[in-house]
């Protein structure tokens, strides 16, 4: 917990002081399942946190599962159409509730892990492609560790049909442990003001030896300075092995 206090301290203080211009084509990658079709600027640093995600599922037998994550993931633009990223998530909290008993509860840090993201360069501005290949090391608590290393590849589609409305499919392969994934989700985003956008979305994942799972939600973005963005977002489970709920906040900075 002392942990968490300190990333939003230390979220806020550079809030404050970030003040000087943003890059014109500046896209955070929170929220949402997908991530920006855009890299960072040569020399641009950007961290973005959950402040913190809520998620809340009761399964066949009744059980009722509460978690709360603090995640975090610091962006570094490398070169032009290159960045590096790292990600964690320090603060987990889980409670489970079978019926007719106890509830146990557990806290920790999950795994760690790192990436590159790749913003292909097109002529055109109307679309915009980008891939992320990352690998997790499984270096978080039992309860919040995939328990093996994990390796991902995913691919972010964007396409403007006009200055308020755009277009998103993302899909991410994850292989790891004894266990594959395939997740896809399309949305559709719509910016009310210079300040103010939303968006809708769907995700569908499959895993080797694992019920399928969609989900749909939305969020919304305010860009309350041009370096400083807070959102919002919900998604409700499509089908019963879905988590029945997943909410969250979250706050993004822009350094250059």
């Amino acid at each position: 917990m002392r942990c968490w206090a300190l990333l939003v301290s230390l979220l806020f203080s550079g809030a404050v002081h970030a003040q000087q211009d943003a890059p014109p084509d500046l896209a955070f990658d929170r929220p949402g399942m997908g991530f920006a079709a855009s890299t960072l600027p040569r020399g641009g640093v950007a961290l973005e946190a959950g402040l913190p995600a809520f998620s809340r599922d009761r399964d066949d037998g009744g059980v009722l599962s509460t978690q709360y994550s603090a995640d975090i993931n610091l962006r570094i633009g490398l070169a032009s159409h290159v960045e590096l990223q790292a990600f964690t998530s320090p603060w987990n909290h889980l409670r489970v509730a079978p019926r007719n008993a106890p509830a146990e509860r557990s806290s920790g840090a999950g795994d760690v892990g790192v990436g590159l993201k790749f913003a292909l360069p097109l002529p055109s501005d109307t679309h915009a492609v980008a891939l992320l290949a990352s690998t997790t090391f499984a270096t978080g608590s039992r309860d919040f560790s995939e328990g093996a290393t994990q390796y991902a590849l995913g691919a972010s589609y964007e396409y403007a049909f006009n200055d308020h409305w755009t277009g998103a499919l993302y899909a991410n392969v994850t292989r790891g442990g004894s266990e594959d994934s395939v997740t896809w989700a399309p949305s559709l985003s719509f910016a009310a003001t210079d300040t103010i956008s939303t968006y809708l979305e769907a995700g569908f994942t499959d895993s080797d030896g694992e019920p399928s799972t969609g989900i749909a939600g939305a969020g919304i973005t305010w860009m309350v300075t041009p370096t400083v963005q807070l959102d919002a977002s919900f998604d409700v489970g499509l089908d019963e092995d879905s988590p029945d709920t997943q909410a969250g906040l979250g706050v993004s900075v822009y350094f250059q």
